[in-house]
């Protein structure tokens, strides 16, 4: 059955209530192998309110430095991935607006973070964005004093000058650093609180979804034009899919309004939305119709729903063969979900995290200024149950005007250039602005307005 998306709603309805009219994407995982999946099948809405959010968010530098105060020095920031630093010596620099941690570990194997400064006159032992492998101590290299990878005073050059300078009182500032699912967190809050609470659900709901045995099989890092939340929001709802990306338009139709919005707390929020069929369609309407979303994998072969399936569960059932072969997994016991649907969890301020197979995706935003971000995407492809995990693959940096179609096997780079269009003409227009902000949909975009909540929690009043 098709529905017009553009009548208005059941205005008897309290705010927030209101749906895409037909298939709820939680009502068709219920019916599947994702069923199985507490995480999976969690549901947490909570109306937020409707009023405007002020484009002076974004466009005000003194709101902007007051972020770069309260909120970048006080939350925990996922800075690299373990295996970027497997062996003793490994270092990894995490930078952010005038923050930098020196990431290393130790002759232990302990990954430690420190602050990115010398404590004799303030040089960088590293460069922003740098990394490198096997240090056998911290050197500075403006005049040679050094520490050890546990930042104990080592060295320093010319002692007899320094009689003031005791051992225990001069060791690197060490930073709260923490692990989760492969990933290396830091926190410039020496008085930070434990990661666990910020990451809240997250360690529940992935437990059997492997994050932690993935690695880096793409990773590109592009400069984007606008304020760095107007850039990240917009990966926060699947509304906009309906207007800006054109094969997918087609491909879904109004389904893209479906997709399910959680708010699991005030750091962890989530989306779920995929192929799911419309109400009033057949199982083999529906199967057809996932057929030419997932052409690319049949080839050229055609494929009939067997009695007693789904289209889901065939689709998922072929998808677990056929790229379970082709990574070297075993995804036999992978839920529908995890293969077929579009399922991101965004962890304040700044990381987005998707557990899905075909959608293995993680991002990143970090401020360069008001109006310019860093945007960094990692595919994170399953490790093959045998033989050795790939390496992380290197940085693939994009300026503002490179197109992500330049950078190989990226499957996304079309999708992700229609957002871009969309940044430039966003940024100029919330800056053109007469009206005093933005309007937010209760439903589809209350991720948003569950993130501005937040932040105003680390901001002064």
């Amino acid at each position: 059955m098709e529905y017009d998306i553009t009548q208005p709603g059941d205005l008897s309805l309290s705010p927030g209530e209101a749906r895409n009219p037909g298939r709820r994407h939680r009502d068709v995982l219920t019916t599947e192998s994702s069923a199985n999946d507490p995480g999976l099948t969690a549901e947490s809405y909570e109306f937020l309110g409707d009023e405007d959010v002020p484009y002076s968010r974004y466009t005000s530098q003194a709101f902007y430095d007051q972020e770069i105060e309260h909120l970048w020095s006080r939350t925990w920031q996922w800075a690299c991935r373990q295996e970027h630093i497997p062996e003793a010596g490994d270092y990894s620099v995490y930078d952010v607006g005038p923050y930098s941690a020196l990431v290393i570990r130790g002759e232990d194997l302990k990954i430690r973070a420190f602050v990115n400064s010398c404590p004799h006159r303030g040089m960088q032992f590293a460069d922003a964005g740098s990394s490198g492998t096997g240090k056998q101590f911290i050197r500075c290299p403006f005049h040679g004093m050094s520490w050890d990878l546990q930042g104990g005073l080592r060295e320093i050059p010319c002692r007899w000058d320094f009689p003031h300078v005791k051992d225990e009182d001069f060791g690197l500032m060490e930073l709260p650093c923490d692990t989760w699912a492969g990933f290396v967190f830091v926190n410039f809050d020496v008085n930070a609180a434990p990661l666990a609470d910020q990451l809240d659900c997250l360690p529940e709901h992935f437990k059997n979804w492997g994050l932690e045995n993935r690695y880096v099989a793409i990773h590109t890092s592009k400069v984007l034009p606008g304020n760095w939340k107007m850039c990240m929001e917009a990966f926060l709802e699947a509304y906009h899919v309906l207007a800006t990306h054109r094969g997918n338009r087609k491909q879904g139709g109004a389904g893209w309004a479906n997709a399910q919005y959680d708010i699991f707390g005030k750091y962890v929020t989530r989306f779920i939305h995929g192929p799911t069929g419309q109400e009033g369609q057949s199982e083999d309407e529906i199967f057809a119709q996932m057929g030419s979303m997932f052409g690319d994998m049949f080839g050229n072969e055609t494929e009939d729903l067997r009695p007693g399936m789904t289209a889901r569960e065939q689709l998922s059932e072929t998808l677990r063969a056929k790229e379970g072969a082709a990574l070297g997994v075993d995804l036999s016991s992978t839920p529908a979900s995890i293969m077929l649907d579009s399922i991101e969890y965004h962890l304040f301020p700044n990381a987005c995290f998707f557990p899905g197979i075909r959608i293995p995706l993680v991002y990143r935003f970090r401020p360069l200024g008001l109006d310019r971000c860093l945007h960094e995407i990692l595919i994170m492809k399953p490790a093959p149950d045998a033989g050795e995990t790939p390496p992380p693959a290197p940085v693939v940096h994009l300026d503002m005007e490179t197109s992500y179609t330049t950078v190989d096997g990226f499957f996304l780079g079309e999708v992700l250039d229609e957002d871009t269009e969309n940044f430039h003409r966003q940024w100029a227009g919330m800056n053109a602005a007469f009206k005093a902000g933005q309007t937010l949909g209760n439903y589809q975009e209350v991720r948003i307005r569950r993130f501005h909540k937040t932040l105003l929690e680390y901001l002064p009043a």
